[in-house]
């Protein structure tokens, strides 16, 4: 531990940012300058909490680093903090604003202190372990599914027949890991009545199926908590300005989560085919010189902010809009 140590029963806000990784909490409390380096287990978490009681805590920041983060976001939330989790890319830009191009564990913890008590960035609540669970198993199905992508362009441009066999015997493996995992992701949401009748309202969306859905589950599970635009802007789908005096630049999507993105992108190429109104949308765009691409993330801003919709209301998809009573 460096710094000096806080003295307990300080009414000064005190902001902690806290670097994750597998095997230790780099740990900088501001604005003392109280550095520390903590296993990341229970037993390094009490010790944090030791550290910080007594002190008017205002925000604990911390980054989602696979599932090395969660065991702390969780248990520092169940001891009453308010821990927020930030996009990597946030901190990142934030560093850079302030001229700090290095990047060490040490010096992050103390960035991410520094964010909370600039940006004030709210707390996040930690998944439901339904919810964790769930993720696990839809990253492991992305993963398996690009595996067995790759497997099979590698078997078709094989000449070996040793080789092709066991490409074969390894894409036929694939499958059935698929299909364990598929199963295991069906059980998954059908146990848990909140998920259950969040994924019959999307799937009542035309163009998203149950492979759609569990993407949107697990990975834009704050769908029906905002509005529309911080739904697209959670999914990368905002068009995000870029205007300087007169000009008027052509607008971007930028950011958002990789994974929900690319499983809407599977729905808008179904949805933009055979939902009449996403149909006229994308011809309208089409007609109108815009590339297909631009037309698609179009449409795929548009489901996902029609889901977000529905999932608010708790209703499910129809062609006619409900009438008011």
């Amino acid at each position: 531990m460096q710094g000096k140590l806080m003295s307990t029963d300080s009414a000064e806000a005190v902001y902690a940012g806290i670097d994750v990784s597998k095997d230790w909490l780099d740990v900088y409390l501001h604005p003392a300058g109280v550095q520390m380096r903590l296993a990341n287990r229970l037993d390094g978490l009490r010790r944090l909490r030791r550290q910080l009681q007594g002190l008017a805590v205002e925000r604990v920041v911390l980054e989602p680093t696979g599932k090395y983060h969660r065991m702390a976001h969780r248990t520092l939330s169940t001891w009453g903090y308010p821990v927020a989790v930030v996009n990597p890319w946030r901190a990142r830009r934030f560093a850079e604003a302030r001229g700090v191009p290095d990047k060490t564990d040490r010096l992050d913890a103390r960035l991410l202190a520094l964010l909370g008590q600039s940006l004030s960035p709210s707390p996040t609540a930690p998944a439901r372990p339904e919810l964790e669970e769930l993720q696990e198993l839809v990253n492991a199905r992305s993963a398996a599914m690009a595996e067995a992508v790759a497997v099979g362009n590698r078997l078709e441009a094989a000449q070996s027949g040793f080789l092709r066999a066991e490409l074969a015997r390894r894409r036929k493996s694939l499958a059935a890991h698929l299909e364990r995992l598929s199963a295991r992701i069906a059980r998954c949401i059908q146990a848990d009545p909140g998920l259950a009748a969040r994924q019959a309202i999307l799937c009542s969306i035309p163009g998203i199926g149950p492979v759609v859905a569990a993407a949107l589950l697990a990975g834009l599970s704050e769908l029906g908590q905002g509005s529309g635009k911080a739904a697209a802007r959670l999914a990368g789908l905002a068009p995000v300005a870029d205007d300087s005096g007169n000009r008027k630049g052509q607008r971007h999507i930028h950011g958002g989560r990789m994974a929900p993105r690319n499983a809407l992108y599977m729905a808008a190429l179904s949805a933009a085919r055979y939902e009449p109104g996403l149909k006229a949308c994308y011809d309208r765009l089409i007609a109108r010189g815009k590339a297909k691409k631009l037309a698609l993330t179009a449409v795929m801003r548009k489901l996902v902010v029609l889901a977000n919709t529905l999932i608010a209301a708790n209703r499910t998809y129809s062609k006619t809009p409900p009438q008011n009573p």
